[in-house]
């Protein structure tokens, strides 16, 4: 089985008669222990009891820790564990997750994020008042290391509610982190799981679920996303991956959109095809590997021809014909 599914994996439905939670606040972790006791103590201190919430980590077959025995000492039989038997990938680790959810309602609480107080709360009103949404989420805080804040994320509308132009607003920019978001399961059985990507799939996702279902919004900032050097998102080794998984995902996205909204992106390519320059200019410096340098450069291209990008563009040839490595 492929580590990074090529489509969206089927998510199988719950039979009929099986008893149903409102929650399911599923903890996908691997390598993240020193954050884990953090994440576990911030659900636990508003879980609504097991009949309304099923809490369970699904470990991706960690080493830094012994996860299990962290889950038995602050969950105290209160938190389910499962534990991949090799390591599957973060992908697949999700689609474990969605796929062991018994809830209707599934929020995907990465092991080294966290909630704020009233994070359960909100998000049921949310859904009670907007019963045709398939999605809702909040505002983050990003956290570091220490738990510190390092900034809030931006406000996308200041109403509570339905997010108006949903599908445009999540595709522009992505503003959503798994933290902040909770999904129908129902509507990962219509749409699938996570695929394609390691960076940026959760982007396409959101976007996924917004062109077919109304998303519904709080301003008010109830999750915690932890940066730090750990994450799966860091970058274990500059070789430019995360930046071709991000112009890989602006093309998904750009494919969920009706053709006259498209131009929406157009921001995200430019912002994009730059980032793929810096990288580029990090790879020259670091390693004088001109190949991989310029396969940036072309994926550079290909998402946008402005007179900006092509003066960065000359200014990396310049330092490579003359052997500047700084």
């Amino acid at each position: 089985m492929n580590r990074i599914p090529s489509s969206p994996p089927l998510i199988s439905g719950l039979s009929n008669g099986e008893y149903r939670t409102i929650w399911s606040v599923m903890i996908p972790v691997y390598n993240c222990a020193e954050f884990l006791s953090d994440t576990l103590i911030s659900v636990l201190s508003q879980e609504l009891g097991e009949d309304i919430m099923q809490i369970e980590v699904i470990d991706d077959a960690s080493t830094d820790a012994n996860v299990e025995q962290i889950v038995k000492e602050i969950g105290k039989g209160r938190v389910g564990y499962f534990r991949q038997q090799e390591n599957r990938g973060s992908l697949r680790n999700f689609e474990t997750c969605i796929n062991r959810s018994k809830g209707h309602l599934i929020h995907l609480l990465h092991g080294d994020d966290r909630v704020k107080k009233g994070f359960y709360d909100k998000i049921s009103r949310l859904f009670t008042s907007n019963p045709a949404a398939g999605a809702a989420f909040c505002r983050y805080s990003a956290i570091d290391e220490e738990g510190k804040k390092l900034y809030d994320s931006k406000v996308i509308q200041q109403e509570e509610g339905i997010l108006m132009s949903s599908l445009l607003k999540i595709a522009s920019e992505q503003n959503i982190q798994y933290a902040a978001m909770v999904v129908k399961r129902e509507v990962y059985e219509q749409v699938g799981s996570f695929y394609g990507v390691n960076y940026g799939e959760d982007w396409e996702m959101w976007v996924r679920i917004a062109k077919h279902y109304p998303v519904a919004h709080s301003p008010e900032v109830l999750a915690e996303y932890r940066k730090h050097k750990g994450s799966i998102s860091w970058p274990k080794k500059e070789d430019g991956q995360t930046t071709k998984d991000l112009a890989y995902v602006i093309k998904l996205i750009e494919q969920h959109l009706p053709s006259v909204n498209k131009n929406i992106m157009a921001s995200a390519k430019r912002n994009c095809a730059l980032f793929c320059l810096t990288k580029a200019n990090v790879i020259w410096g670091e390693t004088s590997n001109r190949r991989k340098a310029e396969t940036l450069v072309k994926l550079a291209l290909s998402l946008d021809k402005s007179p900006k990008l092509f003066y960065h563009i000359l200014k990396f040839y310049i330092k490579v014909a003359l052997k500047i490595n700084t």
